[in-house]
């Protein structure tokens, strides 16, 4: 599977969001609001108002990190984060099997992607499950880690059975839409960076980097 688990946020960044957005109860609302016809049939969980003032400080401050990420901008090939919401699931709430829209007024999802808020050890259930053709992959991860994957994925969140699960949701619009043509030059970048690493600056690495930016000029958009 094509996907990129990654630390995000440090601990203090954790604590500072779970903190103040405890304070805004009332600007939760229900998760269907924002999902689609099949979706909204099988969601059950709680989002926090995209509009307020909240949601809006602390979405902002996560995409400055999104962007701000050398792997996860390599990894993405990141055109655009667009989309974001904070949700929550309480004691027997879940999100069933779906796929996310192509298409979203907000922009083209090539890539979803969850930010994990809450403490693993508070919380039971809630595991992530993204299904390829032939698996199926679980994923609960610790809190600030991101979980990067491609929107063409049927997905779903298994119940929660105790605490609260907190996450960030959003998407991303890549330069390459292209799921085997993201992972070939995720692979080109990450071995030719290695290679600087640890043998520096040559002719020969020069080319790799030039072929690189080449290939990305030929198959983005």
């Amino acid at each position: 599977m094509n996907y990129l688990s990654h630390q995000l946020l440090n601990t203090e960044e954790i604590n500072l969001i779970r903190r103040e957005l405890d304070k805004y109860s009332q600007d939760w609302e229900d998760g269907k609001k924002t999902a689609g016809t099949h979706a909204s049939k099988v969601k059950n969980n709680m989002q926090l108002k995209r509009e307020s003032e909240i949601s809006k400080k602390f979405t902002k401050f996560i995409i400055n990190k999104l962007n701000g990420d050398q792997l996860i901008k390599s990894f993405s090939l990141t055109k655009k984060i667009h989309g974001t919401i904070f949700t929550k699931s309480k004691k027997g709430m879940y999100y069933g099997r779906h796929v996310d829209n192509t298409f979203m007024s907000s922009g083209r999802a090539d890539l979803s992607f969850t930010v994990f808020l809450s403490d693993i050890d508070t919380y039971e259930g809630g595991e992530l499950i993204i299904e390829d053709i032939n698996s199926q992959n679980n994923f609960k991860l610790s809190a600030g880690q991101i979980l990067i994957y491609p929107s063409t994925y049927l997905h779903s969140v298994q119940e929660v059975t105790k605490g609260e699960r907190l996450v960030l949701i959003g998407w991303i619009e890549s330069y390459v839409k292209s799921i085997e043509e993201r992972e070939y030059l995720f692979d080109l970048d990450a071995g030719a960076r290695g290679i600087l690493a640890k043998n520096g600056r040559s002719d020969e690495l020069d080319l790799i980097f030039k072929s690189y930016s080449n290939l990305l000029r030929v198959l983005g958009d």
